[in-house]
């Protein structure tokens, strides 16, 4: 089944992630950044479209952006962390 989930960022310049996933599959279909640095937001929607929310998870979570402690890519970590619990993947 395919969902969307919202996160509010915190820390970032982003200001909301939107998250669609398939639920049977535990895949990614779609990630869009509301505000942040909009060439750098496509490229990781590129880039993670299709993946596995476990392998991204893996890759993204602890990323931090200059001297703050989190990142827009740490805040999707953390979103998929609350999918995750939130649907019992």
């Amino acid at each position: 089944m395919v969902k969307t989930y919202t996160h509010i960022c915190h820390g970032t310049c982003s200001r909301s992630i939107d998250i669609e996933y398939d639920t049977e599959t535990k895949k990614l279909i779609n990630v869009s950044f509301v505000g942040g640095c909009n060439g750098n937001l496509k490229g990781i929607n590129q880039l993670v479209k299709g993946m596995d929310m476990n392998d991204v998870h893996d890759k993204l979570i602890g990323v931090m952006c200059g001297s703050k402690n989190t990142s827009c890519p740490n805040q999707l970590a953390i979103a998929i962390e609350e999918i995750k619990a939130l649907d019992n993947l």
